[in-house]
């Protein structure tokens, strides 16, 4: 049997106009392809025979369509548009505005970008390599650098202008592409040296930035089924398989084109959302939805979880994990789940499962559970496929233990306190496996307890993958 190719087509913040997205699926569908999937970057993936390539690129570059066949070089700019008007709050954030500075991209970018609001937590913050995050400041933002191929996260000294967005980028992209040797797949990065050959050769409008960014507390809200948005409806679909008939996305975009919905929104979570649905027109997406059989209410404990694209032995363990929650009725209610099994594959999750060895895994977690932080903890090491699920269920009923003493301990007043005084401190981190040594809780694993700095140890060895203590670097992250 031939091997299929794989097809990428990204959609720039994760939104196409019905009358888009139906071409691409005409495309898709004349080239043999009978179903689509999304990745964790909004992007949309299908798999052709090698012998329909040739008329297949010939449709895209009548259709005027970028793709990219079995290659990722430029990845999807994602955002959190999806979520304007149904997950956030009311702010300067609007969709005249990410569309603006979508348009104002006038290259194809080969790091990752993320346009974050900074009022949601559906989208998330730090998966990219250039984060961009809503600020207090109407169309200022904070951008947060995550260098390639490194876990350093840098703080932009100053806020960014939303229509700089793009020209920041390119002019970032360029500096670290020429030195490569500095900013690329380095242990160690002179972030400030980037700020200033940026800053030499560019003029930006900035603004100071006279508050730090306040990370809000996670929690996924319910994106399936019928939901009201003010006096009409959204629709969110999710696929168990992550597969989506092609047939059934094109009487979507039919129906959204006769009852004149504009766009459709893919999610981070490889996911369909459609919004603004009149109360009139209800029926008519029920009638489609019971024609494909499709279900639109899965447990909230099948829906926080990220998993590799287009792997299937993440979705097989997902799956098997769910069974297992279920059975356990477990509450999963402000944690999400990843597995990973690329040691650079940027998915995220409060709880990650990361396999080390053929069938055998280690279970980390963020500093404090928050999805969108990117220290991580090691929970539990060596763990068998067959013990994950209990491991797992003995980790949320820690979360929840520490949730209730927080609750019972600190006032009200005294935790928005503690919310609101993030700020920056140094840690150590593993630059092979990102593995983070914080005094603060020491590291059981090494017989350290809490409060022992760093350079006050004198044999160390990673409790993920065994380095030596020279392989740790320092590393400035939020509080």
């Amino acid at each position: 049997m031939k091997k299929k190719q794989l097809i990428k087509i990204n959609l720039p913040g994760g939104v196409a106009s019905a009358g888009d997205f139906y071409e691409m699926l005409i495309i898709a569908q004349n080239a043999g392809a009978a179903q689509i999937r999304f990745g964790n970057r909004q992007q949309l993936y299908f798999e052709v025979d090698a012998g329909q390539l040739e008329d297949l690129e010939f449709d895209m570059l009548g259709a005027g369509i970028d793709h990219e066949i079995n290659a990722d070089q430029f990845p999807n700019i994602t955002s959190s548009y999806i979520a304007d008007g149904i997950f956030n709050h009311e702010n300067w954030l609007k969709e005249g505005v990410y569309k603006d500075i979508f348009d104002l991209f006038d290259y194809q970018p080969e790091l990752k970008i993320n346009l974050v609001d900074s009022n949601q937590t559906f989208a998330p913050f730090f998966t990219g390599n250039f984060n961009f995050i809503s600020s207090p400041v109407s169309n200022y933002w904070y951008l947060y650098i995550r260098f390639p191929k490194t876990n350093i996260l840098y703080c932009w000294p100053v806020l960014v202008y939303s229509d700089d967005i793009p020209a920041l980028c390119k002019a970032v992209q360029q500096v670290i592409f020429a030195n490569k040797s500095l900013f690329y797949d380095q242990a160690e990065v002179n972030a400030g040296l980037l700020y200033q050959l940026v800053a030499t050769n560019n003029q930006f409008v900035i603004q100071q930035i006279d508050q730090p960014l306040n990370i809000p507390e996670f929690q996924l809200p319910y994106y399936e089924g019928f939901n009201k948005q003010g006096n009409k409806y959204w629709l969110g679909i999710y696929r168990r398989n992550e597969l989506f008939d092609i047939e059934f996305l094109k009487d979507i975009c039919n129906l959204c084109m006769q009852t004149r919905v504009g766009q459709l929104y893919i999610s981070p979570w490889k996911s369909l959302l459609v919004k603004n649905i009149e109360a009139k027109h209800r029926p008519l997406w029920g009638n489609l939805l019971n024609k494909y059989r499709v279900n639109i209410r899965h447990a909230s404990n099948e829906l926080n979880w990220q998993v590799e694209d287009l792997c299937s032995q993440c979705l097989d363990l997902k799956q098997q994990l769910v069974r297992e929650f279920e059975e356990a009725d477990l509450r999963t209610y402000r944690l999400s789940f990843a597995i990973k099994r690329s040691p650079k594959s940027g998915i995220y999750g409060s709880i990650m499962i990361r396999e080390r060895k053929p069938d055998e895994f280690e279970i980390v977690h963020t500093r404090d559970f928050n999805h969108n932080t990117r220290e991580f903890v090691v929970y539990k090491q060596g763990v068998a496929k067959t013990d994950l699920g209990r491991h797992l269920i003995a980790l949320c009923d820690l979360f929840y233990e520490q949730q209730s003493n927080i609750n019972q301990s600190t006032p009200v007043a005294g935790r928005e306190d503690m919310h609101k005084a993030s700020h920056q401190k140094t840690v150590h981190q593993c630059k092979n496996c990102f593995t983070i040594y914080d005094e603060a809780y020491g590291d059981e694993l090494n017989g350290l307890l809490p409060g022992i700095s760093f350079s006050d140890i004198s044999s160390f060895e990673c409790p993920t993958c065994g380095a030596g203590k020279e392989d740790y670097q320092e590393l400035v992250c939020m509080a």
